[in-house]
Formats: C-alpha cells, sequence, structure tokens
C-alpha cells in the first residue's frame, strides 16, 4: 500500500469523526444549555523526505528536502462553552446563569454539572410535605453543602440572583437552601456525559477546575433558560468543508487505486 492511500483512509477516517462532532452540534441546536463542539487536527508522522544530492545547488534559498505525511487524525475535541441567550419563559423554575457557573445535580454516586435550568419538583417519598428539586433527567439539584434541594409542598417559590431560594407561605417569607453554582475556569477539566452533563476528568478535583466558592462572577435568572450557543450558519458551512474535503480524500485514494491496478497489469 503506497503513501498515498494510507494518507487517503486515514484523512477520511478523521474528516468522518469531523461530520459526527458536526451532526451532534445541528442535532443539539435547541438543546436548552447545550455547548457546541469543535474538533481540531494534527498531521499524521510527518517527517522531512531528503531531495537527492543534486539538488544540492549554490544559490538555493531553502533547505533541500520536501515534507512527507500520512494524512491527519483528529487531535482533541473541545467544548465551546459561550454564554448561550437567555430566553424567557416566566416560569419560577426556569433557571438561567449569566456568566460561567454551573449548577450541580447528583448523578449516582458522582456530583454532575449542567447549564440547563429547566428544572421542576417531584415528591419526596420520605416526606409528603416536602418536595425534591429536580432536573429533566430526574437528578436531584443540590446546594452549597452538596445535599439535595428540599422545597415544602405548599408554599410559593422564588430564586434570586444569587442562588437563594426563598419560600412564601403562611409562615411568611423565609429563605431556604442556596443553590450550589460552580464558577468554571478549565473547561478543558470537564467530560461530557450523556444528557447534557458534565462530570470531571479523571484525577481532577473541584477545586482544579471551578473556581472557590466565594469567586462566583454569576448571576441566576429566575424566568428564563439559556439556549444552545450552536450557529446553524457556521456548523452548516462547516459541514460543507468537510464534506468536499471528503470527497478530495475519496477521489486521491480511488487515484492511487488506479495506478496500483494499472502497475500490477504492465508486462515488461
Amino acid at each position: 500500500m503506497n503513501n498515498s492511500m494510507i494518507s487517503s483512509m486515514v484523512s477520511m477516517n478523521s474528516m468522518q469523526q469531523k461530520l459526527d462532532v458536526i451532526a451532534d452540534n445541528i442535532a443539539n441546536a435547541n438543546t436548552v444549555g447545550y455547548k457546541s463542539k469543535n474538533a481540531s487536527f494534527e498531521d499524521v508522522l510527518n517527517r522531512v523526505q531528503q531531495h537527492h544530492k543534486d539538488f544540492n545547488l549554490g544559490g538555493r534559498a531553502t533547505q533541500p528536502g520536501y515534507t512527507v505525511g500520512y494524512g491527519m487524525k483528529v487531535a482533541s475535541v473541545e467544548q465551546n462553552m459561550e454564554q448561550g441567550v437567555l430566553k424567557e419563559t416566566g416560569r419560577p423554575l426556569d433557571l438561567g446563569i449569566e456568566g460561567s457557573a454551573m449548577f450541580a445535580v447528583s448523578s449516582g454516586d458522582t456530583i454532575a454539572y449542567t447549564r440547563e435550568g429547566g428544572f421542576h419538583v417531584t415528591p419526596d417519598p420520605e416526606d409528603a410535605n416536602m418536595l425534591q428539586l429536580v432536573n429533566n433527567q430526574g437528578y436531584r439539584v443540590l446546594d452549597q453543602n452538596n445535599s439535595p434541594i428540599m422545597l415544602p409542598a405548599n408554599g410559593k417559590i422564588a430564586v434570586d440572583t444569587t442562588g437563594q431560594i426563598w419560600v412564601e407561605d403562611a409562615a411568611g417569607k423565609r429563605p431556604l437552601q442556596v443553590l450550589k453554582l460552580a464558577e468554571l475556569q478549565r473547561p478543558e477539566g470537564l467530560v461530557q456525559m450523556d444528557g447534557n452533563l458534565y462530570t470531571l476528568s479523571a484525577g481532577l478535583t473541584e477545586g482544579q477546575v471551578f473556581a472557590a466558592p466565594g469567586q462566583l462572577n454569576s448571576e441566576v435568572q429566575s424566568g428564563f433558560l439559556e439556549e444552545s450557543n450552536v450557529n446553524l450558519s457556521d456548523e452548516m458551512t462547516k459541514m460543507m468543508e468537510v464534506q468536499r474535503a471528503y470527497q478530495l480524500a475519496a477521489r486521491a485514494l480511488s487515484s492511487s487505486d488506479t495506478m496500483m491496478n494499472l502497475a500490477n497489469t504492465m508486462r515488461g
């Protein structure tokens, strides 16, 4: 197998991975709190092949040699954590974050983080007078002490810009728990999960990825939801570029195969 066939095959595989990333972005263009992804590439086994010594002529302005590679591969898939547009819903438990903070929810035995703030309540199986605050996947929303947020069944709930939850009932207006808001500093320290959730990368602690609790620069907007930050125009443009590159790589592979067939059928 010659270099052109290897280069074409490797590049086509990488282009397919890039298309998968773009397709995921387009599919989640209307997902609340979704953050778009972008794939970056790097050369595969890139090296410099030296020219024949006859090319070493006097007055040459550049070094002799030419670059030989074996295509490209996906080096990393990065998250674009830019702020999405906040859309007003008027529902008190629809919470949008203005800034880089994230909500915390209980995902099994671990803590997960999300920008999706479309919360609702479910009955507490242990206390009929209390309700649990959960997200759309049914995971319990956590407070500053990593405890599930519990709300009284009879009362009007409100959330202020600091994440403080207030309840107003027959006993008057009083504060309850405070939403845990993790101010993101190192997006590369998060790993995306299903359900628009993120967890910490292996070996990292919360303090290495998020700011200290007292360094919160974000605000909670009650009655708003953050829309996806996917730009459909950009994604469609990227998709056409990748498709064209895939077609060129496929044509190069076909041409290499044709040349090898001709070489194999040549007779002396």
